[in-house]
């Protein structure tokens, strides 16, 4: 992943509503939920939903598919694997590591 895809996913993730979706259609699964049920389980219009969606869409964490009537969107974990890998590729100054390890790096050290 780029600097600047980054940025932009991160951006778009910076919003508590954006997350918040975001973490719905991840538990959700590669299925996605439509439109009018995120709006329902996210108790918001569907006017300021949609707004959402977009900035979500466009940082590339969000797909979405015509079914029906219906828009489906569901999370795409291939971009949010990549933001994961770009944040943690220098992790433990590049030996294989995982977070658990990171996190008892970090403790054993005081940060």
């Amino acid at each position: 992943m780029e600097t600047d895809n980054a940025l932009e996913a991160l951006a778009a993730l910076a919003h508590a509503i954006r997350l918040a979706v975001f973490r719905l259609l991840v538990q959700a699964g590669p299925e996605g939920l439509p439109a009018g049920r995120i709006a329902e389980l996210m108790e918001m219009p569907a006017s300021s939903l949609s707004f959402h969606l977009k900035e979500l869409h466009r940082a590339g964490l969000l797909g979405s598919r015509q079914e029906g009537r219906s828009i489906l969107y569901m999370a795409r974990f291939e971009t949010m694997n990549a933001l994961l890998g770009y944040l943690t590729e220098n992790c433990c100054g590049g030996a294989p590591c995982s977070p658990v390890s990171a996190c008892s790096v970090a403790t054993e050290s005081g940060e």
